[in-house]
């Protein structure tokens, strides 16, 4: 393994008889953000714990740019944080709350305005600086709490939820942005979040965890079109991936996308309902093969009967017992 960026060598975390981490092993190089993805209770936050030093490992060893933090102090570890909670002081102005933590590390003051100066301009908060916390938007605190953790001048920045709070469409207003500043990070980047959208539109890459275990790394587009499991096809995908009864011992899967209606000779489908999603719609069918969900820019109305057909390199086969990816049906 290379010696710069983040290295996580076979780390577990266990209380009593629950495992929380299950030796997990990840290389993050400097410049890239990945993002911790599963559902609730999947290991995310306890993995971020383990980096920043809040928790203490059960074994393995975390080296970051080379260096052997695994029994370091919080303090010591050069770690920036982002948390769900912006936890900014209500009583101090932006200016202030970034301050804080340099005097505290007593940074010399010309030190502290130049880096503040920069940093406010970074994150496009400089008119703002005066302001209190309850004069700003979610959004802006959101990004008053990402520029404390980037005064730290961090050898890896740990983001936890940070969007967690913000209504759906003021997301999907700072994901480009907190992507764009993110791609610009000269450090190792993890960021935790149980939103795919969130996770598709940030990082570089992204490792889908289940149980305190590593299911699948990689891109969003390898994890979307080559699921290794069960598991992760089906929590990748909006709509959700179809599941067909096939012969014996397989499963099959078919993204909603990839359904299409032929004039004869396909499987034969019952409109049930449809949702209209702006560009497209999104129609429930009723088949003999089980319940459908195909995505498609058409008019159709219950209940109207549609021939469907898939290309046959569209198709995701699963052993049914243990859920790993077959090569074909």
């Amino acid at each position: 393994m290379s010696t710069t960026g983040l290295e996580l060598q076979g780390i577990s975390r266990q209380i009593g008889p629950r495992t929380l981490l299950q030796e997990l092993s990840l290389h993050v190089p400097a410049g890239e953000c990945l993002a911790l993805l599963g559902p609730s209770g999947c290991g995310k936050t306890t993995l971020l714990r383990l980096v920043a030093g809040l928790d203490p490992l059960s074994s393995g060893r975390i080296v970051l740019q080379g260096r052997d933090i695994s029994r370091l102090d919080p303090g010591r570890r050069r770690v920036g944080m982002v948390f769900q909670s912006y936890a900014l002081y209500p009583h101090l102005s932006v200016e202030g709350n970034l301050a804080l933590g340099l005097q505290v590390r007593r940074v010399p003051r010309p030190e502290q305005q130049q880096r503040i100066d920069t940093v406010l301009e970074l994150l496009q908060l400089t008119a703002l600086r005066q302001r209190l916390p309850a004069q700003l938007s979610g959004g802006q605190r959101q990004r008053v709490a990402l520029a404390r953790a980037l005064l730290r001048q961090p050898d890896v920045v740990l983001l936890d939820e940070p969007m967690s709070n913000l209504d759906a469409q003021l997301r999907d207003t700072l994901r480009p942005e907190l992507r764009r500043l993110l791609c610009g990070a000269q450090h190792p980047v993890l960021y935790v979040t149980h939103d795919q959208q969130e996770a598709l539109g940030i990082a570089d890459r992204i490792a889908v965890l289940r149980d305190g275990q590593l299911q699948q790394l990689g891109s969003g587009r390898e994890l979307y079109d080559n699921p290794r499991n069960v598991f992760v096809a089906e929590f990748l995908g909006r709509p959700a991936i179809n599941w067909l009864q096939a012969e014996p011992g397989l499963q099959l899967g078919l993204r909603p996308e990839h359904l299409h209606c032929t004039p004869e000779g396909g499987l034969e489908a019952r409109v049930l309902n449809r949702e209209w999603l702006g560009t497209q719609q999104l129609f429930w069918l009723d088949t003999a093969r089980g319940p459908l969900r195909m995505l498609k820019a058409a008019d159709w109305h219950p209940p109207e009967r549609l021939q469907l057909h898939w290309r046959r390199q569209d198709e995701l086969w699963f052993d049914a017992t243990s859920g790993e990816r077959q090569a074909s049906g």
